[in-house]
């Protein structure tokens, strides 16, 4: 393997998820369409195949960057998104440059976190003995888990 191809997240409400990713995170869209996707299981009320509205995002322009995929299922229920304890995939992790300014920012816009940013040992994160690391907990709309983590020189 040589890397994350993407992060997919399903979400409720498309608008909403977007306005936190988009406009909150900085990612930007660079796809966003309605997919016939049959042979899935979510239906669509009322719809002969699968439809689902995606919207990819990125953070940067390389090619083969990773990115983000949100995906709304209209008329499908589902469960509530892993906590930290839950088996499987249960939150994803960005690093980022100036956390506690993202994170100041991201509470002061009302968004919940499970963790609030403090510095814990670089050794877990693939650094040496004496690295440390800042990182973080926050939660999107939906309550899915996301990690925000910075080098400390």
């Amino acid at each position: 393997m040589r890397g994350v191809s993407h992060i997919a997240i399903g979400v409720r409400d498309m608008e909403k998820s977007l306005g936190f990713y988009r406009d909150q995170l900085g990612l930007r869209v660079v796809l966003d369409e309605v997919q016939d996707i049959g042979g899935m299981q979510a239906m669509k009320e009322g719809a002969a195949r699968p439809i689902r509205r995606a919207v990819h995002l990125v953070w940067e322009d390389e090619p083969w960057a990773p990115f983000v995929v949100l995906s709304e299922f209209s008329g499908v229920q589902s469960n509530p998104p892993p906590r930290l304890n839950h088996l499987g995939i249960n939150h994803f992790a960005f690093w980022v440059d100036n956390l506690k300014e993202r994170a100041a920012r991201l509470e002061q816009a009302g968004v919940k976190f499970q963790l609030q940013p403090r510095e814990v040992g670089g050794p877990t994160y693939g650094g040496g003995k004496q690295s440390k690391v800042l990182t973080c907990i926050l939660e999107d709309p939906d309550g899915t888990l996301i990690q925000f983590d910075q080098r400390v020189d």
